[in-house]
C-alpha cells in the first residue's frame, strides 16, 4: 500500500513538473526555453524561424547561469541554429551558415594558418597546394581545355568624353555565351563593329582591368559601377565588365535560378578567364599591366581569378575579403574551394598573389571590419617573405558600410594610378555618361 502511495506521489510530481523526468529526457519546447532564457538573462532574442514542434532534451541542464552565450549555444546547436550578439541586450538567432563565422573565428583561423609556414619556401609550398586544389575543387581546368567555337559578336562603338564603350557577346562552353561591355580610352581606335587585332596603337600599350561585378542593384548596369569603368578608361585603362551567371543577359539565357547554384561559382570564374584570354590576344594590351578589380561578390571573384591565372599583375578586392566570411552566395561558395589545403579562407587565397601589387578596400559596416588588425597584418607578413610589404595596401573606411561608394572608388583610382601609371588629370567622374540598361545590352 505504501509503495503504491509513493508511486502515486511521484507521478503527480512528474505531472506538476510538466514531464521533467529522466524518462522524458527533461524535454521542453524550444520556444518556452528561449522565453525563459530571455527572462533569466534580461536579453531579447530576434529570429525568423518557426520553432513550433521543436523540443530540447535535457533543456534546463543546458543552461549555464554564468554565460548567456554558452546557454544559447547549448540549447540551439541541436537544431543547427546559432546565437549572434548584436548590440545592447539583443541577440539574433540564425541558421547555421557554412561560409559565415564570427570575427573571433577569423582571428583563430589566421593564427592557425600563420603557423603552417615561417619563410618563403614553406609558404610557397603551401601556395602551390592551394592553387592546385582550388582549381581541382572548382573543376575549372577541364572547361578551360575545351575548344570553343568562335562565334563572338561585338556591337558598335559608342563615343563619350575621353572614352568609348562597346558591347559584346562571347561564346563559351556547352553552347553558352557571356555578355558585357568594354570601356576603352578614346585614344584607342577600334574597327567598327568588330573587336580584333586591328586596335591602332597611338600612345603605346594599354593596361587591362577585368571587372567582375558583385550583387549590386542593377548588376553591371549600376550607375556607380559605370562611373568606375568610365573613369578608369578616361585615365588610360581598358576595362571589361560582364554579367553574373543568371543575371542580366545571362538570366535571359539560363534563368535567374541558375545563379543560386554551384554552377554559378564555376561559370563566373570561367567567364572571367575566357574574357582575359580574348583580351590578351590584342597587341595593344600590355601583358605587364593586367588587373582584377571588383566589389563584394566581385571582390571574391577578383581573388579567385588571381588564384587561377598567373597573368594578373595587380589585384584590388573591395569590401569582400575576410577571414570569417567566404561569401554568402553559391557564386562565391558553391564549390568547396575553402576546404583546399585542409582548410583555408579568402585572405589566404588572396595572399597567393604575393608579391604582386594588391590593395584591399575595407569598411566598418561588414565582414571586412577586422581588416586593419587581423587580415591586413597577415598579408603584410606574407609579402614580407619577399621583402615587398610596400606592395600590399589597405584603405579602411571605418564609418562606411557595404557598398561601392565614392570613397571606395577613389581608393581604386589611386591604386591603379600608382600601379599602372594612369593619367590622374583625367580623374573626373562627372565626365562619365551613365547609360541606360537597354544601351548596355548587346
Amino acid at each position: 500500500m505504501k509503495r503504491k502511495y509513493i508511486a502515486l506521489l511521484f507521478a503527480m510530481c512528474a505531472m506538476t513538473c510538466m514531464g521533467q523526468t529522466f524518462e522524458t529526457k527533461y524535454e521542453r519546447s524550444l520556444h518556452d526555453v528561449m522565453s525563459d532564457v530571455e527572462a533569466r538573462f534580461g536579453i531579447r532574442l530576434k529570429y525568423d524561424m518557426d520553432t513550433a514542434g521543436l523540443k530540447v532534451t535535457y533543456a534546463d541542464f543546458r543552461i549555464r547561469p554564468y554565460s548567456v552565450e554558452e546557454t544559447l549555444t547549448n540549447i540551439l546547436s541541436p537544431f543547427d541554429f546559432k546565437p549572434v550578439f548584436q548590440k545592447g541586450n539583443l541577440w539574433k538567432v540564425k541558421r547555421y551558415e557554412y561560409p559565415r563565422r564570427q570575427p573571433e573565428d577569423g582571428r583563430k583561423l589566421i593564427t592557425y594558418l600563420s603557423s603552417l609556414y615561417h619563410d618563403r619556401a614553406t609558404w610557397e609550398a603551401r601556395r602551390d597546394t592551394l592553387r592546385r586544389e582550388v582549381a581541382e575543387r572548382l573543376g575549372i581546368n577541364p572547361l578551360r581545355r575545351r575548344d570553343v567555337i568562335q562565334k563572338n559578336e561585338f556591337g558598335p562603338v559608342r563615343h563619350h568624353d575621353g572614352y568609348t564603350v562597346q558591347n559584346f557577346r562571347l561564346s563559351t562552353v556547352n553552347g553558352h555565351t557571356i555578355c558585357g561591355s568594354i570601356y576603352s580610352p578614346a585614344a584607342l581606335s577600334w574597327k567598327k563593329n568588330k573587336l580584333d587585332i586591328e586596335m591602332t596603337r597611338k600612345k603605346g600599350k594599354y593596361p587591362l582591368i577585368i571587372c567582375p561585378i558583385g550583387h549590386f542593384n542593377g548588376g553591371r548596369y549600376n550607375a556607380d559601377l559605370q562611373k568606375r569603368y568610365g573613369t578608369l578608361a578616361r585615365m588610360g585603362a581598358v576595362c571589361v565588365s560582364y554579367d553574373l551567371w543568371g543575371w542580366g543577359q545571362s538570366e535571359d539565357e539560363v534563368g535567374a535560378a541558375a545563379h543560386q547554384t554551384s554552377e554559378a561559382h564555376v561559370m563566373q570564374a570561367y567567364n572571367g578567364l575566357r574574357i582575359l584570354d580574348l583580351m590578351m590576344q590584342h597587341k595593344d594590351i600590355d601583358p605587364q599591366r593586367v588587373g582584377a578589380n571588383g566589389g563584394s561578390g566581385g571582390g571574391s571573384q577578383t581573388v579567385l581569378l588571381t588564384v587561377l591565372d598567373d597573368r594578373f599583375t595587380a589585384s584590388c578586392p573591395v569590401v569582400s575579403m575576410s577571414s570569417w566570411f567566404d561569401g554568402g552566395c553559391p557564386c562565391e561558395s558553391g564549390m568547396p574551394i575553402q576546404l583546399s589545403g585542409g582548410g583555408t579562407c579568402n585572405v589566404e587565397l588572396a595572399a597567393t598573389f604575393a608579391p604582386k601589387p594588391m590593395m584591399v578596400v575595407s569598411d566598418g559596416g561588414d565582414w571586412t571590419s577586422t581588416t586593419p588588425e587581423n587580415e591586413y597584418p597577415y598579408l603584410q607578413k606574407i609579402y614580407g617573405y619577399y621583402g615587398a610589404t610596400s606592395k600590399v595596401q589597405n584603405v579602411h573606411l571605418p564609418d562606411e558600410r557595404h557598398d561601392f561608394g565614392p570613397n571606395k572608388r577613389q581608393a581604386v583610382y589611386q591604386f591603379f594610378i600608382e600601379t599602372f601609371g594612369l593619367d590622374s588629370s583625367k580623374l573626373d567622374e562627372d565626365k562619365v555618361t551613365i547609360e541606360d540598361e537597354k544601351v548596355l545590352r548587346y
